[in-house]
This record gives structure tokens, sequence and C-alpha cells, in this order.
């Protein structure tokens, strides 16, 4: 009996899992990080390959970040055997994170934008409702006539 309760506890958790998979959230949850992953080294690779080229020119000492702090020298001839704090190369993953912050502000404003417009265009192609219409042109014709009747008056 208890064999059977969790095959089917199994089951049911195969196919909860399974509808929450296949939504299309989800997918487009995976695509997204998939781009951005993409995106981010080539984000890496604009600052590391453009930018900093061109920074380093105004640093004195170069690049930036190869900068680092020497806790314990290595052993000589055995590469990576020092200990260092690599402040250069945190700062860098800083610029990267602030470029790809300010591309993402960039995309998302310029998506509310779209929309907005998007927006606007559906309420003024919108058909305008005859009862209004019809509401509307009666009311005028309602001052008209009183404004007539007053003057006579």
């Amino acid at each position: 009996m208890a064999i059977r309760r969790s095959r089917s506890a199994a089951g049911g958790f195969l196919r909860d899992f399974r509808e929450f998979a296949l939504k299309g959230n989800v997918i487009d949850l995976a695509i997204a990080v998939i781009i951005g992953g993409a995106f981010g080294k080539i984000v890496t690779s604009f600052v590391q390959d453009l930018v900093m080229p061109l920074v380093s020119l105004f640093i004195p000492g170069g690049d930036w970040r190869t900068a680092r702090i020497v806790l314990a020298a290595g052993t000589p001839g055995v590469e990576g055997s020092e200990k260092a704090i690599l402040i250069g190369s945190f700062l860098g993953a800083i610029v990267d994170f602030f470029i790809i912050a300010f591309v993402i502000y960039l995309v998302i404003r310029a998506l509310a934008r779209f929309k907005r417009q998007e927006e606007v265009a559906e309420a003024e192609a919108a058909p305008a409702d005859p009862v209004v219409v019809s509401q509307e042109k009666l009311t005028t014709a309602l001052d008209r006539l009183t404004q007539t009747l007053e003057s006579r008056g």
C-alpha cells in the first residue's frame, strides 16, 4: 500500500513538473538566460578589448585589470603559487555589470515607449460607441434649442 502511494506521488510530481517545465514562461526564461550569457560575453569582450586599452592610455602602469594585492609570495618558478587579491579583476567585473545594467535599462525604456505608442494607437483606432455618439449629438441639440428658446423668450 505504501509503495502504491509513493508511485502515485512520484507520478503526480513528474506530471506537475512536466506541466511547469512546458509552460511558456519557463521556456522564455531559459532562452533569456542563454541569450543573457552570450550578451555578457560580448560586453566582457567589449570592455577588455575596446574600452580598457583606451582607459589604460590614461592610467600609469597600464591595464588596471591586472592590479592585485599580494598576500604571500609564491614559490619561484611555480606559476599560480602566489596568493593575491585580484582587485583589478573585481573592478573589471563591476564595469561589466554597469554596462550590462545600462543596456538593459535602455532596452526596457525603449520597450515601454513602444508599448505606450501601441496603446495610444489602439485607443485612437477604437471605433466610437454609437450610443455615446448619439447621446452627445442629442445633448448638443438640446443645448442649442434651449439657447434659441431663451433668446426668443
